[in-house]
């Protein structure tokens, strides 16, 4: 296995202790992919952060115990599902307190409002590519934790059903009802912004804000 996947290589030369510099090759592989799976588990950039830093220092710290038995990434996504887990059950635990405006993200507690000013502008890649972030945010939010972790890993980790299986401990057939069902939610959410899983693309000259054709 250790010939056919070289981050496995790389934590094996962590566990032995063989080479400094293997663990922060490792870091920097998945590094930026960790803290945007998160990001899309938790839904704070904050928070992301310091869930992807847990997971390395658990990897370290456990080094000596590693044994490759699946590829490094489904090892690895694991203990971040763990993780992650973990970490919206205390949220559910702990008292809710309302957020300030500054406390609540780049574009407030509602970004409905903080965009309209922006309505009558001709649109902008940015302006375009936030709303699209928050649509995606609140549909992910609208998915139970299992459903979210399923279907972050398979879009955004490109996970195949059996990966997904490992780092979640279910079955493969559990996993196709979970992206099942999770892409049903998703689909209703998204609809008029993207397609997925085969779904035509909303026609060209479908505009919602077009009151109508011309003459």
């Amino acid at each position: 296995m250790a010939l056919r996947d070289p981050d496995i290589r790389l934590m094996l030369l962590v566990r032995n202790d063989d080479d400094t510099a293997a663990f922060s090759e490792l870091v920097e592989r998945f590094q930026h992919r960790l803290v945007a799976v998160m990001h899309h588990l938790v839904g704070s950039a904050d928070e992301a952060e310091d869930l992807a830093q847990e997971v390395f220092l658990r990897v370290y710290r456990t080094r000596k115990k590693y044994t490759p038995k699946a590829k490094f990434s489904t090892w690895l996504f694991t203990i971040a599902n763990n993780l992650a887990l973990n970490a919206l059950r205390d949220r559910q635990r702990r008292p809710v307190l309302p957020l300030e405006v500054r406390d609540s993200g780049p574009l407030g507690p509602r970004p409905a409002e903080a965009l309209a000013p922006n309505r009558d502008e001709p649109p902008t890649h940015n302006l375009q590519q936030q709303e699209l972030a928050d649509v995606i945010r609140r549909a992910l939010d609208g998915l139970n934790e299992r459903q979210r972790m399923a279907i972050v890993l398979n879009k955004f980790e490109d996970m195949n059903y059996a990966d997904i299986a490992d780092v979640m401990g279910l079955t493969t057939k559990a996993v196709k009802s979970l992206l099942s069902r999770a892409r049903s939610k998703l689909r209703e959410v998204l609809q008029g912004y993207i397609y997925m899983d085969g779904d035509p693309p909303p026609p060209a000259d479908e505009d919602p804000g077009d009151g109508g054709a011309d003459g």
